[in-house]
């Protein structure tokens, strides 16, 4: 008898579950792919048909002619371009003042840096909606605290979302204030975990701060800086709760961005079939930003580590 059989014999002797053991290992893994793939093909195949909630009877396949309608529609273009210039704006802003208040917090070390870190937290806490709400109440005409301080400069019934040029600004500076702590956090945890003797001979060597920011602190912090970029963008492409709860979109379709476009093409005017497009478009876009931070972080890890 070849060794092999002998091996297969005493593996059938096992009991059962040691033998699916490796399969009970794999399951979680399998189930999630299936959980991702089932409801991404299903988008795949309705957006294909006709799909509309008030009529799913009639609904008929069109094979590609909602992908064509939507790149023919000036709305999809413009909901491409208010989602590029809301996501770009806010995590560069979101990040320059997470990295900015992380050094200055950092640099100390009292009883002022300590209740900083935990203040400017805060926000983070809120959900977007009731952040919305905060903020809609601070820049009332009538009772607003932003409303009086900006009329001791003279500027009076600022109209901040209600208008097409400043509604953008408005949603921006909420988002900043909301998920800043989020890079902040981030920032904070990368500077604390970075070396010590670098600085030190730095400092022994009377090298200035720009210096040490230069070619010190930055170069080892990028990989934590990249971390809060793609996990700031990808959510700030995908904003929903902040936009719709400020101006639904408007006004006109200032603020209408691929994923308040998706909900009110399919929970509004209930054509699924039309809106699967978009949200697919949404995803593709996603992947392929997310792909490639992911492989410049990785890059950037190497450096920083010294490989």
């Amino acid at each position: 008898m070849s060794m092999d059989n002998i091996d297969m014999a005493a593996y059938r002797k096992r009991p059962f579950l040691v033998r699916a053991r490796p399969y009970f290992i794999i399951l979680p893994a399998l189930l999630l792919t299936i959980g991702i793939l089932y409801p991404f093909l299903t988008a795949i195949y309705y957006s294909l048909t006709s799909l509309n909630l008030q009529r799913p009877g009639a609904m008929r396949f069109v094979w590609f002619q909602n992908w064509i309608r939507m790149l023919r529609e000036e709305a999809f273009w413009h909901a491409v371009r208010v989602t590029l210039q809301y996501a770009l704006t806010a995590t560069f802003i979101e990040l320059a003042l997470g990295l900015g208040l992380g050094l200055a917090i950092c640099r100390r070390d009292n009883w002022f840096a300590r209740l900083l870190k935990v203040s400017l937290v805060f926000p983070l806490m809120i959900a977007p909606v009731v952040a919305v709400i905060i903020w809609q109440l601070m820049t009332s005409n009538t009772i607003g605290i932003l409303e009086k301080l900006l009329n001791l400069f003279g500027v009076y019934k600022f109209r901040w979302a209600s208008s097409a040029d400043t509604a953008m600004f408005t949603a921006i500076m909420i988002d900043v204030w909301v998920y800043t702590p989020f890079i902040l956090i981030l920032v904070i945890a990368g500077i604390n975990s970075l070396p010590k003797s670098p600085f030190e001979a730095a400092r022994v060597d009377g090298a200035s701060e720009w210096f040490t920011f230069k070619n010190l602190t930055l170069p080892m912090l990028k990989p934590f800086l990249y971390i809060a970029l793609i996990f700031r963008l990808m959510a700030a492409m995908q904003e929903y709760g902040i936009i719709w709860a400020l101006t639904r979109g408007g006004p006109g379709d200032t603020l209408l961005n691929l994923s308040v476009t998706t909900y009110i093409r399919g929970f509004t005017q209930y054509r699924f079939g039309q809106m699967i497009p978009y949200v697919l478009t949404l995803w593709v876009i996603v992947y392929i930003v997310s792909q490639i931070l992911v492989r410049k972080w990785l890059k950037v890890q190497k450096t920083a580590g010294g490989r």
